[in-house]
Order: structure tokens, then C-alpha cells, then sequence
């Protein structure tokens, strides 16, 4: 059955399947956009930086406003990628290319794709610098550089992954290496890891473990590994009510989770993973491994550390509830770019660029913006081949829930809308501007139980 045939057998996800299709009537032409160069103009009134899931929906939302021909998106790479799916990539239940398109077919139809990448920033002259020392203008910036990944801050990465029993589905060039770890896995310790920074989708590193010790359990060798989820923080998630669902999990499929543990070193060719106790700084313990999963350091891009644009610590300084910036006035943040104290997903990208959409528009006429954005993010945990717990929450690690059930238990409904409806409603809706996140639903939900 396809992914809508499920969500519509739930009566509790109709109202969000007619809210798609009544979206998907209501599309504008988005064509394939082929101009793949540098800058044929040095001046935009919109100009997006970051060709992501934030830049693209975006972009396509400011030509509406503006026209296409006065929005320009800066992007080097050739490649878009809907990463969320790169989970189930890694275990083996969706393929890689599935995950991929190229970017001038995402890139609104008129809208000038630079293809390029940036240099510097410079706010107070309404101007930014690219490679080859050319500088474009503009009225209005969207900043939606993403986050960068930080292997190398890891002893032995990344080359340790030129040898087997290791992978990571962060990256493109390492998530099928995990899906060939989780085959080769015979007998051992498989340790998945969670480092000391930032990350996004705080909640994929514990979903490979979850879909590993399935497949474990699948083909008879889930008694011959030692299952343990090392991670930098103090709890195995940041929200009580899905936490407490994880932990039962956790005690159910006796998997064993050390808090406090970062990893700084890995020896591929003896197969030992390093970890520092944060409790006990300098203090480091050598585990044997027959399976690795690593979720890297990540961190802000290297063009917005020191930038006017940027926090003390590199993040986008953005107004938590308006994304505009907090000293420029015409300048915007969206996604994983920015310092907005809520995970980093690419639904809180859906939410935001909603709230955005709303704040520019006020902005242009010269308005205080005044639609907030609430922190909503969601992180669909998956917990097996064919079950989900769907979390969504806010700035204050509260739930703040779509549908009108217990979120926090397993779901095979919530597999489907994690692996085929929200693939779909990426692609089709986010990326062309109309999907601003789920509370359209959420209000349709409420008014109903009225």
C-alpha cells in the first residue's frame, strides 16, 4: 500500500491529507531551472544563501512576492539531498538515490541559481562576497547556510572509514558504509555514538541503533551484540514524555546507554573507539567494537564564525520568534544555520519558513512582523522496520502534538508518514513554498474535537 493509503486508513491524519492535496491544487509552475553559474546580475532584492531545504523554500516563496527574476539562491553543490531519509538509508530499508536530486530541478523555475559559494558577509554594505571576488548586493538576505560536520575533529577520522564496521549517516560518502556494517556485523560490541555539540536531528543517532538491533533480531544474531549508545549528554532525549518512552525501549531490547561519553579517537584498523568521560575531564576509556556508527562534531559553516551576522558563537542571531536578525533589519536566518534554541530538524525548517514568509512580508511594507514561531520542531524516532514514536515539542521541550493520540507510542501510521508522506509532502510542497509545518493540521485536529 502506498504511504497516502495508510495515512488516509487513520481517520486521525484525513484533515492533513485533504489539507496536501487542497495545497497541491493550489501550485504555481515549477520547472526544471538549468542556469547553473555565477551571477548574471550583482544585485537581487532578495538573495538566499544556501541552496538547502530552508534556501529552496524560500526562494520559492520570495518570487511570488517579488518576481523570479529579483531572487538569486547561492549554492556550490550540484546535488540536493532530503536528508531525514538517510536513517533508514543506513538500515538498509530505503535506497540512497532515492534521497537525491539534482539541484537546478529543485531551484524555482526563473529564479538566478549562483553557483558559487560564500566568502564573506558584509551587512553593514548590503553586499556579500563569493569565490573569484565577486560581489553581489542586495535588499533583503536570507541567510540558510545549514550546518557543517566536523569528522576531523575526531582522531583517526576520516579516513577510519576506509575500513569496515564503520559508518555514519550524516554523510553521503559514508551513510551505505553503515548499512554494509549492520550486514557484516557477526559477533561484538556495536557502539552508537552522540557528540559534544549541536547536531541535526538530535534524534537519528539513536534511531540506527533501534533499526540495527532489529535487523539483529531478524537474522539471528541479536544474542551475539552488545548493543550501548555512548552519548555527550545526560539524558537519552531532551523531552520527559518521549524520553521515558525511549528508556522503556532501551530496558525492553536490553541495550545498554553511558551518559556522559564523547567520542575523540577512533582506531579502525584495531577496531577501538575512544571516549572521554565529560565527567571526568582527560579521563578516557578504549572500547573494542565490531560495529560503529558515528554522529560527527558539528558546527556553524566556517564563513559565519567571526561574522557581523553571527552569535559569539558562530550561529545566525536571529530573534527567536520573528527569524529576522536582531541588528539588521533586512536580514533573515532559517534552519540549522541559525541560533534558535530548538533542535534542528528539517520540520522546524517547514515551521519556520512559514513564520518567515509572514515576517518579510511585513517587513517589505515597512511593519513590525508580528506571527511568532514557537520553536515547533519534530523528530519522528524511528524505533523499528515498521514503527515510529512521533515527536514534536517547543522552545520550553514541551509536546506540542499534530494528532489527537498518544504520540509517544510506537506507531506503525507514523512509519509510513516518517518513510513515504513527509518524502512526498518534501519535495512536492516544502521546497515550492506551500508547507509551512503541521499547525494548519494541528488547528484542524483541535476545532474538531470541539
Amino acid at each position: 500500500m502506498s504511504a497516502i493509503g495508510v495515512v488516509s486508513s487513520c481517520s486521525c491524519l484525513r484533515p492533513g491529507v485533504r489539507l496536501l492535496k487542497a495545497g497541491m491544487q493550489q501550485m504555481g509552475s515549477f520547472g526544471l531551472h538549468t542556469a547553473a553559474r555565477c551571477a548574471a546580475k550583482d544585485y537581487y532584492e532578495v538573495l538566499v544563501l544556501g541552496g538547502g531545504a530552508g534556501g529552496i523554500a524560500m526562494s520559492a516563496r520570495m518570487k511570488r512576492k517579488v518576481g523570479a527574476g529579483n531572487v538569486a539562491v547561492v549554492e556550490p553543490s550540484k546535488t540536493h539531498y532530503y536528508q531525514p531519509l538517510w536513517t533508514l538509508v543506513g538500515g538498509g530499508a530505503k535506497r540512497l538515490a532515492t534521497s537525491a536530486r539534482p539541484t537546478g530541478s529543485v531551484m524555482p523555475k526563473g529564479v538566478e541559481w549562483i553557483k558559487s559559494r560564500v566568502t564573506a558577509l558584509d551587512p553593514d554594505k548590503n553586499c556579500v562576497w563569493l569565490e573569484n571576488d565577486i560581489k553581489i548586493s542586495y535588499k533583503y538576505l536570507i541567510i540558510a547556510l545549514g550546518i557543517s560536520l566536523h569528522y576531523e575533529k575526531i582522531k583517526g577520522l576520516p579516513e577510519g572509514f576506509d575500513h569496515p564496521k564503520i559508518g555514519s549517516n550524516y554523510s553521503v560518502h559514508t551513510v551505505e558504509k553503515t548499512w554494509k556494517a549492520l550486514q557484516d556485523f557477526k559477533e561484538g560490541n556495536a557502539i552508537f555514538t552522540f557528540p559534544n555539540t549541536p547536531v541535526k536531528c538530535a534524534g537519528a543517532p539513536q534511531k540506527i541503533m533501534y533499526l540495527s538491533e532489529a535487523y539483529w533480531r531478524k537474522t539471528g544474531k541479536r544474542s551475539k551484540a552488545n548493543i550501548m549508545f555512548n552519548t555527550s549528554l545526560g539524558v537519552i532525549f531532551g523531552v520527559k514524555k518521549y524520553a521515558d518512552a525511549l528508556l522503556e525501549i532501551i530496558k525492553e531490547r536490553n541495550i545498554a546507554v553511558n551518559y556522559k561519553r564523547n567520542l575523540v579517537e577512533v582506531r579502525a584498523d584495531k577496531q577501538e573507539a575512544v571516549f572521554e568521560n565529560l565527567d571526568k575531564p582527560g579521563v578516557t576509556e578504549v572500547h573494542q567494537y565490531e560495529m560503529l556508527h558515528v554522529t560527527p562534531p558539528m558546527g556553524p559553516p566556517d564563513v559565519l564564525i567571526n561574522s557581523p551576522v553571527s552569535d559569539q558563537t558562530g550561529w545566525v542571531d536571529v530573534d527567536k520568534e520573528t527569524l529576522q536578525h536582531k541588528k539588521y533589519p533586512n536580514v533573515f536566518g532559517i534552519g540549522d544555520c541559525t541560533n534558535l534554541p530548538t533542535s534542528k530538524t528539517a520540520a522546524a525548517v517547514a515551521a519556520q519558513s512559514g513564520v518567515l514568509d509572514k515576517t518579510i512580508s511585513l517587513v517589505m511594507k515597512n511593519q513590525l512582523p508580528t506571527k511568532k514561531y514557537d520553536g515547533y520542531t519534530s523528530c519522528p524516532l524511528v524505533t523499528g522496520y515498521n514503527k515510529v514514536i512521533l515527536a514534536e515539542f517547543d522552545y520550553d521541550a514541551q509536546p506540542l502534538e499534530t494528532f489527537p493520540i498518544d504520540q509517544s507510542k510506537e506507531r506503525v501510521t507514523m512509519y509510513h508518514m516518517k518513510a513515504d508522506m513527509m518524502p512526498f509532502l518534501y519535495w512536492n510542497m516544502l521546497l515550492k513554498g506551500y508547507w509551512g509545518g503541521p499547525a494548519p493540521v494541528r488547528k484542524l485536529m483541535h476545532l474538531g474535537l470541539k
